[in-house]
């Protein structure tokens, strides 16, 4: 984990992008401190916590989740005695996902027979889900919360449905730093759960139009609004391009395949392309935002586009 101080008093705290699961956090060390989300495990909170300790003298009183992903919020329960603030579509859907227990028993598949599912329990492999107490938001926000710490302006505005339906961000104005959630992923494909390209990229649009110096994303490094910018180029050309090919009645599978994703290319994960192919097509079906998915079918697709984007990625 890699500490960076911001401003006075603001920090990111940095997980390498190495797939699934890696993702950043924040904290404002003012007024008895506050986290911008915590981590997928314990071990890795705790370490978080401790990373934490090296420029503050006592744990946060608060925490705010960005959204209800587990890799933003399982680790919540080691600031037990914090008030929790998300949004209360947050809250809502803590343990709608899968649980921790089920994620650590698919652990035990990493080299089975089924190659999909055996790449997919691979990539939990550094992750130790056991333990985890769900530990949703007790403040709920509906559009925005504004806190004074001690001198410093925190703005909390819910933006979703986007990457989720209770995405929020935290917006510090005199320090001109924002803290994105999974609003925005950096160098890093992006996967959408609930929302639409049109929330996500007003999402986006919104991130850009507080002129932030510094964003620090959910996944992958800091950056400016050159960030914001990039991902949102990505979303429109990406559902413009599946609007074509659904038009022209391919699966989803057989569009991500022909997608040319150009400079996106060189993102990480770039199979998870599907994903948001899959989002266009539900859009264009007139499906709800919300509706449920199979995603573990579309798992199983990302595994064989993997392979067929490796020559373009090379």
């Amino acid at each position: 984990m890699d500490l960076v101080q911001l401003a006075p008093s603001v920090y990111a705290c940095l997980q390498e992008d190495r797939g699934l699961g890696c993702s950043n956090s924040g904290l404002v060390s003012r007024a008895g401190g506050l986290v911008v989300d915590t981590f997928w495990d314990l071990p890795h909170t705790r370490e978080l916590v401790a990373t934490y300790a090296r420029v503050t003298d006592e744990p946060a009183r608060r925490v705010v989740n960005t959204h209800h992903n587990g890799d933003h919020c399982w680790g919540n329960q080691l600031f037990r005695d914090a008030e929790i603030i998300g949004h209360r579509a947050c809250a809502a859907a803590f343990g709608h996902d899968a649980a921790p227990a089920m994620l650590q028993g698919m652990k035990a598949l990493a080299g089975g027979d089924d190659p999909a599912l055996a790449a997919f329990a691979a990539a939990l492999a550094p992750w130790d889900f056991r333990g985890i107490e769900l530990t949703p938001p007790t403040t709920v926000l509906d559009d925005r919360l504004d806190l004074d710490l001690d001198g410093i302006a925190v703005e909390l505005l819910y933006v979703g449905p986007a990457h989720t339906a209770g995405d929020v961000i935290v917006h510090l104005p005199a320090q001109r730093i924002v803290f994105t959630g999974d609003v925005l992923f950096r160098r890093c494909t992006p996967i959408g759960w609930e929302g639409t390209y049109a929330k996500w990229i007003e999402a986006l649009d919104r991130v850009i139009a507080l002129a932030p110096d510094v964003v620090v994303p959910g996944h992958g490094p800091i950056c400016g609004v050159e960030g914001p910018r990039e991902m949102k180029a990505y979303l429109e050309y990406v559902r413009g391009e599946s609007r074509r090919f659904f038009a022209a009645g391919l699966s989803t599978l057989d569009a991500a395949k022909r997608l040319d994703l150009g400079p996106y290319a060189r993102w990480t994960e770039p199979e998870r392309l599907l994903f948001n192919v899959e989002r266009a097509y539900r859009e264009f079906r007139g499906e709800p935002f919300d509706a449920p998915i199979d995603a573990m079918a579309i798992f199983r697709g990302m595994h064989e586009l993997r392979a067929a984007l490796r020559p373009a990625a090379a």
